[in-house]
Parts: structure tokens; C-alpha cells; sequence
């Protein structure tokens, strides 16, 4: 029985497109036909473009069998992503691995507030120190430097194994001159003050994993994902260590979970910060939440 019906030796390209998508749509495949384009223009070596400009070629046998195998891996809920290798992120290629979360768009939210933030201040060109809590892959800390030319940046997390996909990705993209990565729990080994402070850290109550997607809860590593019996843990440790990390005028952004606002927001609001409106990412959930400290709270003026 082949994996995918229909696809055999000799089809088009256009053609193991419209098979594998919809295997992939029967399977509740989320993006059936961009996982297609991208399977198959990795297993034939073709860029978008040539996809297109050789629609009508035939597959021949090694090709066949390679995608069948890549194709049974998406099948099976394996990320596209993470059977490339690769995530696009902002405008960035970042390298993945099962040692690091796989970078989603809604992520990209928390990008677009800090950079407001910068904008509304002025202080694009300014030589910021940014702090990235649980890194993962580097996607917030990278794309933050890819938009601030003087910027410098620390990233850290508890996996070694993740900070060397970091590293990577730094080299990659041509910012690890500008970077340095430490592992530690949330900030212990490292010194503040910095301007600006992101994270996107472990949010899914213990107990809620289990039903999770199973892209998500099959590939993505558990550390990056376990936040606690109530999803809350990360944020406490960060709300108790923002007053040794913030520089005067600095602030702080975090990612949220769907329904998380109002809690963050009390944590946030108890430890002496004060807290924006949350921005919602496209599908109208909050995503990021802005705080600092305010004017009266002691010697860490507001923003």
C-alpha cells in the first residue's frame, strides 16, 4: 500500500503536490498544501520558483521514494519544519532541532511591541542591551538585533542543547558578533540592567499537555512547554527578578497563553510593574503583554 495514493513514479510535480496535500488535508494537516510545496521542493532540491517552472516534469524513482518517506513523517504529525530542519522567523532562516521549540508566527507579536516601543521612544540607533529568557532557538534575541543595528543582546536557557542550535543561528544570520548565550535558569547567571527584556517561556498548565496538538506535544521538547500546574511558574520567577534586570526607562514583554492575560497581568501588577494593554497576534488572542516599572515605585522610572 503506497503512503500516499496516487503518487508513483512518473507523476508531475504539479501533480504529487495536489496528492500529498491531500493526504495531508484527510490526515488534519493544518496547511496542507504549503507542507506539500515544501516537502516536495526539499526532496527534489527545487527552490519555490523552479517548483513552478518545472510543474509538468515527471518524478522519477529516488525522487519518488524520498518524498514517500517525507511524506510519511508529516503523516504521522512530524512539523514540516522540523523535518526541514529550518523555520522561517521574521526575516529570518533559523535552524531547529528537537532540543528547541519550533518559532510560530504568533511569536513574531511579541517582535512587533518591543519594536513599537523602541520606535515611540526614539531609540532605534541606540546602543540597547536586550535580555531574551529561555531563548530557545534565538528567535526573539535575533530578530530584535536584526532590527536594531547597535543593539546587543543576551540569551538564555536551562538547555545547553538549545544554546547551541542559538549559536548557530547567530552565526547563521551573521549577528554573533553582538550576542552572547548562558545557560541558567530564567536570568541567574546573568547581570542587568537592560533596556529591554523578552520571553516567551513554558506557559501550558501541566495537566493541559496531553491534549495539546500533535505537532505540538509529540515534538516540541516539554521544558519549552511545561509551565507548571497552573502555566503560571515562568512568569512568577520572571515578575521576581524584573527589578534586578530592567535599566531605568527599560521594559518588559512576554508571550501568553490564550486566557492568561488577566493572571500575568495581576503577578506582573503585584511585583510593583505596571502593565500595558496586552497586543493581540492575527487570530485576535492576547499574545504580548508590556510591562514596567512605574514612576512612583521606587528608582526605576516608567516608560
Amino acid at each position: 500500500m503506497r503512503i500516499v495514493p496516487g503518487l508513483k513514479d512518473g507523476v508531475s510535480v504539479t501533480e504529487a503536490v495536489r496528492l500529498l496535500a491531500q493526504s495531508f488535508r484527510l490526515a488534519g494537516v493544518e496547511s496542507p498544501e504549503a507542507d506539500a510545496r515544501a516537502l516536495i521542493g526539499h526532496a527534489l532540491r527545487l527552490t519555490r520558483a523552479q517548483l513552478v517552472s518545472q510543474s509538468g516534469r515527471p518524478l522519477e524513482a529516488r525522487e519518488t521514494a524520498a518524498l514517500s518517506m517525507l511524506a510519511a513523517r508529516r503523516l504521522n504529525r512530524e512539523p514540516a519544519s522540523r523535518i526541514l530542519g529550518r523555520k522561517e522567523f521574521w526575516s529570518l532562516t533559523l535552524q531547529i532541532s528537537p532540543d528547541v521549540l519550533d518559532p510560530r508566527p504568533d511569536t513574531e507579536t511579541i517582535v512587533e511591541d518591543a519594536l513599537d516601543f523602541v520606535a515611540r521612544g526614539g531609540r532605534r540607533m541606540e546602543t540597547l542591551r536586550i535580555l531574551d529568557i529561555g531563548t530557545g532557538s534565538g528567535a526573539l534575541l535575533l530578530a530584535l538585533l536584526s532590527e536594531l543595528p547597535n543593539a546587543t543582546g543576551t540569551g538564555t536557557d536551562i538547555s545547553p542543547a538549545a544554546l547551541e542550535i542559538a549559536r548557530a543561528n547567530a552565526q547563521n544570520n551573521g549577528l554573533a558578533a553582538r550576542c552572547a548565550f548562558v545557560a541558567c535558569h530564567i536570568a541567574d547567571g546573568v547581570q542587568g540592567p537592560f533596556d529591554l527584556v523578552v520571553s516567551n517561556p513554558p506557559y501550558i498548565a501541566h495537566g493541559a499537555i496531553p491534549a495539546l496538538e500533535p505537532e505540538v506535544r509529540a515534538y516540541d521538547p516539554s521544558i519549552a512547554l511545561d509551565g507548571g500546574a497552573d502555566g503560571l511558574d515562568a512568569y512568577r520567577a520572571i515578575a521576581g527578578e524584573a527589578r534586578r534586570l530592567l535599566a531605568r526607562g527599560g521594559h518588559l514583554f512576554v508571550e501568553l497563553g490564550a486566557g492568561q492575560e488577566a493572571s500575568v497581568r495581576a503577578l506582573f501588577t503585584n511585583a510593583g510593574l505596571s502593565v500595558r494593554a496586552a497586543r493581540a497576534d492575527l487570530g485576535g488572542t492576547a499574545r504580548s503583554l508590556g510591562a514596567a516599572f512605574a514612576a512612583d515605585s521606587g528608582s526605576k522610572p516608567g516608560v
